[in-house]
């Protein structure tokens, strides 16, 4: 293997597909992080604890310029400043400062052989190629013979664009895409999520226009391998947590694909976030974190190397990084593939800030197509530069960061596949109850919406009565095993029911305006959504 069609001529020692336990001995001799809990590696990722969305661009070329989503998501760069700053890049890893060379991954995204993307990450940190090595397919060794690579991220998040504002860019970090050429380049950032979730942008570009659809969800399964269920949501609404069950195997927990053979996963491991884990509550992912496992970000005692993963001072936005063999209830660590057949129900996890969405609603298919699209979640703290408190959003399709197409598209594929499977789709806040997150109220408890979730997954919850809930009209259960029958009802949960009336219709109202972008092309589906009280007028 050579490195010469990428003009990486002089980069000295290629390090090709390290073992962890290698890449840990490395890291810990180039000071790169510590050893800690159980063995796993400690690591800060710098000035950047989350992804810099603001620094992600794409070159805007002939294939590309009537597919991509342009906007605030997907900005366009020039070919030229791609090639410019491409050419720093390559004479940063060429010069070779530090006499090491370079990790070279090679491994793959989508655990369906037949449509597999053949992936190569090119990193200066061992902790960055134990990054990917964790979270990507790792190839066995007969497909390294011959591997030829369609995508190429090359990490060098040492290097900036002293001319920034000059290459219209928002900042000296740069993420830049070339998808026609199939080469990403990371700049100013040593964040690993860059490196996941550009993969993640790139599969959302090419599997789609081959009728694949590509979810920001989590998928698993019962302990016999059947009754596939998927969990969307954007990242902090709960998909690692409420997808690591020890009574259901793991798929994975964030990105998957969804073919006519059934879905399955795009990644070979998780990347769960670490604040306020615990042992009682995340049973799973505390069991993960052991030798090969990485901790991001995450505050420990120097002498000691305690962990406390109830320290916020670095971020909000602490990570632990593992393969999928960690979680013993996954189907990877019993030996078989990350796939399975169509899911029979799908879970909508929002993140309410606004507290007023009922935990757990049962929606129809216009309902599924509209909450969908619309995405409503909250910005939770520390995922995102900027973010300390949760804000309400819209990300369409519950992944609107890494979507790289119209979100109809997706929308389409989605109904479609959802119609031809008959897959029932339930609407579950993990977010607020009994105020908003500005009020000082609490997030919806753990355990009950573990209940809900066993409820919707074991079908018990149809056997419940439905009532019909006035303001976004979304059917929900009067009784589930388990689940205090009080909290079901969000009004019930509010002292001042006249406050939650005006925030429940000042939500509204932000639903309906946010899908005034659709109304061209999908004004159907506003009637499925709820119908703003023009009588109760915003408080601020």
């Amino acid at each position: 293997m050579n490195l010469h069609s990428l003009g990486l001529k002089t980069v000295g020692d290629i390090h090709r597909n390290v073992p962890p336990e290698e890449l840990i001995k490395t890291a810990l001799k180039r000071d790169e992080g510590v050893l800690g809990m159980n063995g796993a590696l400690m690591v800060d990722t710098g000035k950047y604890t989350g992804r810099s969305p603001k620094d992600k661009f794409i070159v805007e070329e002939t294939s590309t310029r009537d597919n991509v989503w342009w906007g605030s998501v997907n900005q366009p760069v020039s070919a030229d400043v791609f090639d410019e700053l491409y050419r720093k890049v390559i004479d940063f890893y060429n010069a070779n400062e530090d006499g090491f060379g370079a990790f070279v991954f090679d491994g793959y995204s989508g655990a369906e052989v037949d449509v597999a993307l053949p992936i190569r990450m090119i990193a200066k940190k061992a902790w960055q190629a134990l990054f990917v090595n964790n979270m990507f397919i790792r190839p066995e060794p007969e497909q390294l013979i011959d591997f030829e690579p369609q995508f190429t991220i090359i990490n060098a998040s040492p290097v900036l664009d002293d001319e920034w504002e000059k290459h219209g860019l928002h900042s000296d970090t740069f993420i830049l895409f070339n998808l026609e050429r199939g080469i990403a380049i990371i700049g100013g950032s040593e964040y690993g999520g860059e490196m996941k979730k550009g993969i993640f942008s790139v599969m959302h570009y090419y599997l789609p226009l081959k009728g694949i659809l590509t979810m920001h969800c989590a998928a698993n399964v019962d302990l016999s391998g059947d009754n596939p269920a998927l969990f969307f949501g954007l990242s902090g609404t709960g998909k690692t947590t409420l997808s690591t069950d020890p009574k259901r195997l793991l798929i994975g927990d964030d990105e998957h694909g969804w073919s006519d053979r059934g879905i399955f996963n795009l990644e070979g491991g998780c990347y769960a976030k670490a604040i306020n884990l615990s042992k009682e509550h995340e049973p799973g992912i505390w069991g993960a974190i052991r030798p090969g496992a990485l901790l991001e970000n995450l505050v420990y005692d120097e002498v000691t190397r305690v962990v406390d993963f109830d320290d916020s001072s670095k971020t909000e936005n602490t990570r632990i990084c593992y393969p999928l063999d960690h979680i013993e209830e996954s189907l990877y660590a019993q030996g078989k593939p990350s796939i399975s057949d169509h899911p029979n129900t799908i879970l909508f996890l929002s993140c309410d800030a606004y507290g007023v969405l009922p935990p757990v609603s049962k929606l129809t298919p216009e309902q599924a197509m509209y909450h969908f699209i619309s995405g409503y979640t909250a910005k939770v703290a520390g995922t995102e530069r900027g973010i300390t408190e949760p804000q309400a959003t819209f990300s369409p399709c519950f992944g609107g960061p890494f979507l790289t197409l119209n979100p109809l598209v997706y929308g389409e594929l989605l109904r479609e596949k959802m119609s031809r499977h008959d897959a029932k789709v339930y609407l579950v806040n993990t977010g607020w109850s009994g105020g908003s997150a500005m009020s000082g109220a609490s997030r919806m408890p753990l355990p009950a919406t573990r209940a809900m979730v066993t409820a919707i997954l074991d079908g018990s919850i149809e056997k419940s009565q439905f009532v019909e809930e006035p303001v976004f009209g979304l059917e929900i259960p009067t009784q589930l095993r388990g689940v205090d029958s009080n909290i079901l009802n969000p009004r019930d949960t509010w002292q001042d029911k006249e406050e939650y009336d005006r925030t429940a219709e000042l939500l509204v109202k932000k639903f309906r305006e946010n899908f005034e972008q659709y109304n061209d092309e999908a004004s159907e589906l506003q009637k499925a959504g709820p119908q703003y009280n023009a009588e109760i007028e915003e408080v601020v």
